[in-house]
């Protein structure tokens, strides 16, 4: 992986440099020193070559086309690129069809009565427990889980200091675990 050194950052600008008057060999130099990197990355989030490859080959024909989207003041190239990799990579994923019809999926679920009557009485627990709490820490667990807030976020809007905040959310988790492992 390329580091943020001075001397590697300057040649990746020049490359880009170079890029933009056209120069195929400085993209091909930029494509040697950093393929692997895209293509690991884009790999790992797809896990299927042929489309991590697809993936790899876009994102280089991009900037090709484009090469003035690499701002060296906001990072260095390999990072950039690892980042355009996965976000592609994402999106890929989310474009997927389905590999079969919807139409032909045949679907048998059989009524799992002992997993429901768990899943059941554990709700059960994890509603008493959460009753029992001091109000202020039941709101903080709520706030933190059914609303996704943050431990900053909650702290703002409850005017509580963050740590308070921590603690209670803590706390909270800790009963709660030690009454689902009764």
């Amino acid at each position: 992986m390329a580091s943020a050194e001075p001397n590697t950052n300057t040649s990746d600008l020049a490359l880009v440099t170079a890029i933009r008057s056209g120069d195929e060999n400085a993209m091909a130099a930029l494509y040697d020193r950093f393929s692997s990197i895209v293509y690991a990355v884009a790999l790992r989030v797809l896990q299927d070559t042929g489309t991590a490859e697809d993936v790899l080959q876009d994102i280089f024909m991009q900037l090709w086309r484009n090469p003035a989207a690499f701002d060296i003041r906001r990072g260095n190239m390999a990072s950039w690129l690892a980042v355009i990799a996965r976000n592609r990579a994402i999106d890929t994923l989310r474009r997927r069809r389905p590999q079969e019809n919807i139409q032909d999926v045949v679907v048998s679920v059989e009524p799992d009565m002992a997993s429901e009557a768990e899943r059941s009485r554990a709700m059960e627990k994890v509603r008493g427990a959460l009753q029992a709490m001091p109000p202020p820490q039941r709101s903080a667990l709520e706030m933190a889980y059914f609303e996704g807030l943050c431990h900053k976020e909650i702290a703002q809007k409850t005017g509580d200091p963050l740590g308070t905040v921590k603690t209670r959310i803590r706390t909270g988790l800790l009963l709660l675990r030690k009454v689902l492992a009764a």
